[in-house]
């Protein structure tokens, strides 16, 4: 079963983040997270937050064993864009844009085996009510 995790509205440029998504498409969490933990880029560190959200999603509300996650899907996407102004040379302004990005991380993994809660054993004095 796929797991996924989105973070919205990083304040990055999608160009610069598909950079570093790249480094780990296709990989096992763990080995996604050692890599980018070693990855001086700045972007790298929206990238191990979003895949730490797909593993702890994975793990604690889909039952996954974490030591089997794979990375079966990351992609970056555009956000919104923030219009800015810069002063410019006479008293004019010149336009530019500030880029967000979308970061999506889909993982899949091994199904944890279902332990049933183990039953009280019933005293012989309970079972005669």
């Amino acid at each position: 079963m796929a797991v996924q995790a989105i973070a919205k509205g990083v304040r990055m440029s999608p160009r610069k983040v598909a950079v570093v998504v790249a480094l780990v498409r296709g990989r096992s969490v763990e080995e996604a997270l050692t890599i980018l933990e070693h990855t001086p880029r700045r972007s790298a560190l929206p990238v191990i937050k979003a895949i730490a959200s797909a593993k702890a999603n994975a793990d604690h509300n889909h039952g996954l064993k974490p030591a089997t996650l794979q990375i079966t899907e990351i992609s970056v996407s555009p956000g919104p864009r923030l219009k800015r102004y810069r002063p410019a040379a006479r008293g004019s302004a010149l336009p530019f844009q500030r880029r967000t990005s979308h970061i999506r991380v889909v993982v899949d993994g091994e199904k944890r085996e279902v332990r049933k809660p183990a039953t009280k054993p019933v005293a012989k004095d309970e079972e005669a009510k």
